[in-house]
């Protein structure tokens, strides 16, 4: 007598559940640090209540149908939670995998005396939670890809500070590669805190780039050119041999830009163009401030 699968997955929605549970807690991977067992159980029942409401014999064989809306749109805050709060994809998907052996173990017990019949719906119902899981790794990649987004954003940001150095002169050290979107980023700072202070020196210092390319130098100078836009002077440091050498091999033509080896050399140039002084005082002077 062929069974309504809806109906047995409704009547043993505890056991499921219980079994569920005890696959995931017997899993070594388990994050009790990012997750408490509380919760976990608390998200488990709320998706699996979804899907037992959601199943019957007609839509079995079809992920698609709209009577799994509610149990993707859970499914899918699941992983993007889970991708933000710092689960890996191998973590996040045995938490359906496990679902997918409690319900088959399920089905088996009351399946077991019709060998047929109970293929018939294992083949089915593995094809069906297979289908849930790729919309969980795809639902946590996109999840994954926006906490990446964001903390490239604010390392972008940390890592290209405007630092006052003195009245009418910035620097902006840089750490790392220079690509389009880093040098849009290092360019609003710039200008920003020109217009700011009122500047008119502006100190880019490459220390920190591992290699200067064509593409880099490229950056550079529409930085530099921005700069001067807004009137203010600018001046690169951090000009390593290596960096010199790999210039004059690529042809970039620096000439009509300041550059010097050091951060000091350039704010000593700085202070030289702005005819300012800064000397050591003697003991005498000491002793009379």
């Amino acid at each position: 007598m062929k069974i309504d699968i809806s109906k047995v997955f409704l009547k043993k929605k505890k056991q499921v559940l219980e079994q569920w549970m005890k696959n995931q807690l017997a899993d070594e991977s388990l994050r009790e640090d990012l997750m408490s067992n509380e919760e976990l159980r608390a998200q488990s029942e709320e998706l699996l209540e979804a899907l037992v409401r959601s199943l019957n014999d007609n839509n079995l064989e079809d992920a698609q149908s709209a009577d799994f809306e509610n149990v993707v749109e859970i499914l899918s805050g699941i992983s993007i939670s889970r991708a933000r709060q710092g689960f890996s994809p191998r973590e996040t998907g045995a938490y359906i995998f496990s679902l997918k052996e409690a319900l088959l173990q399920t089905i088996q017990e009351e399946l077991k005396s019709d060998p047929a019949q109970l293929l018939s719906v294992m083949f089915k119902l593995n094809k069906l939670i297979d289908s849930f899981s790729i919309t969980t790794f795809e639902t946590f990649i996109k999840g994954r890809e926006e906490v990446i987004l964001r903390q490239t954003d604010e390392i972008t940001e940390i890592s290209t500070p405007v630092i006052r150095l003195w009245d009418g002169i910035l620097a902006l050290p840089i750490i790392g590669t220079l690509d389009s979107a880093r040098t849009q980023v290092v360019m609003e700072s710039l200008l920003q805190e020109i217009v700011v202070t009122g500047s008119s020196i502006a100190i880019l210092d490459i220390s920190g780039v591992p290699a200067v390319d064509s593409l880099v130098a490229q950056h550079l100078l529409k930085t530099i050119s921005a700069t001067r836009l807004m009137g203010a002077e600018c001046i690169i440091s951090g000009i390593r041999p290596e960096i010199a050498q790999t210039v004059v091999h690529l042809g970039i033509d620096l000439s009509s830009i300041i550059t010097k080896a050091t951060l000091a050399s350039a704010l000593r140039y700085a202070f030289a163009v702005l005819q300012l002084e800064v000397r050591k005082s003697s003991v005498k002077e000491k002793n009379s401030l």
